[in-house]
């Protein structure tokens, strides 16, 4: 699985006082919205931050770690993941009014959950977006999420950390780069709630959620295993654009398919390894540098080992 000898020897189970739940060879393909992927060497399913950061206390320093969230905007390879996969969706998972203007928000909470919670509470506006981003909060801040012209980090006022060593830290915006579907910061320190300064407004909230997740619907092959979009626009144009023009619309590589309705989107048609979708963006990167000579980025993220 991997040349580090310390990952193939590695066994958590002698860890003492953990609360939350760790399996061995979990499935990937699980936990991931592509339905893809194979087995993480150890998986965990922390209690709470204060479990978490006791199991990362007494993690070695090269163990891989890995932080999945609904895995929406992921691509996990056939051979797994070595090292330790936690996943924080539905765990991590509160929302907390702060103040008239303020939230904090736990990693694990689904973007579409603190959409709701946004109308429903306070009416906030300019976060309805989220309820058109299909993963969670933390993944919206690993990536600078996005959709309908709005961002992620346009809210942020600060977050909440991890480190290696299982330490809390609270991070200011201009400790990070943020950019599309960008985001840097400290290496080693992952997100695990974020604060936010909403604006309060007169617009019926959940009215517009309604209307945006109608024009996704009608749009994006919602319902069928993908990633979302797959690759980023690029300047001033966009990849879903440049994909169909070029012929890819219902092309397929394997068991998988560029969706007819949205030629951003790769589906997975028929059993699809992780292997087929990955070879598919590669063909279509390569295609449209041809044609046009602009180079995709991929959004979807992919880790992993290869079988």
């Amino acid at each position: 699985m991997t040349s580090n000898q310390s990952v193939l020897i590695y066994n958590p189970c002698s860890y003492v006082g953990l609360r939350g739940n760790l399996r061995h060879n979990e499935p990937l393909s699980e936990h991931t919205s592509w339905r893809v992927g194979g087995p993480a060497q150890w998986f965990y399913e922390p209690a709470d931050v204060l479990d978490l950061a006791h199991f990362m206390q007494q993690l070695p320093d090269d163990i891989p770690v890995f932080w999945l969230g609904l895995g929406s905007n992921l691509l996990v390879r056939d051979g797994g993941i070595p090292g330790v996969v936690i996943l924080t969706a539905g765990l991590l998972n509160e929302i907390k009014l702060l103040d008239d203007n303020t939230l904090r928000v736990e990693a694990g909470v689904s973007c579409a959950k603190l959409a709701r919670f946004v109308a429903r509470a306070r009416c906030f506006g300019g976060t309805e977006f989220l309820a058109g981003i299909p993963g969670t909060f933390g993944g919206a801040l690993a990536m600078n999420a996005g959709a309908w012209g709005k961002e992620t980090w346009s809210f942020v006022q600060e977050v909440e950390t991890l480190n290696r060593q299982g330490q809390p830290r609270s991070r200011q915006v201009t400790d990070y780069e943020i950019g599309y579907r960008r985001v840097k910061g400290p290496e080693n320190e992952w997100f695990v709630a974020a604060t936010l300064q909403l604006s309060p407004t007169s617009e019926e909230g959940k009215a517009k959620i309604q209307a945006l997740l109608k024009e996704r619907n009608e749009k994006q092959p919602i319902g069928l295993p993908s990633c979302g979009s797959v690759f980023r626009n690029p300047p001033g144009d966009y990849a879903a654009r440049l994909i169909e023009q070029a012929g890819w619309k219902g092309r397929c590589e394997g068991g998988a398919c560029v969706s007819e309705k949205h030629a951003n989107f790769i589906i997975n048609c028929n059993n699809a390894l992780a292997a087929d979708i990955e070879s598919l963006i590669e063909q279509i990167k390569a295609s449209i540098e041809q044609k046009y000579s602009i180079s995709l980025i991929p959004e979807v993220r992919i880790v992993g080992v290869d079988i």
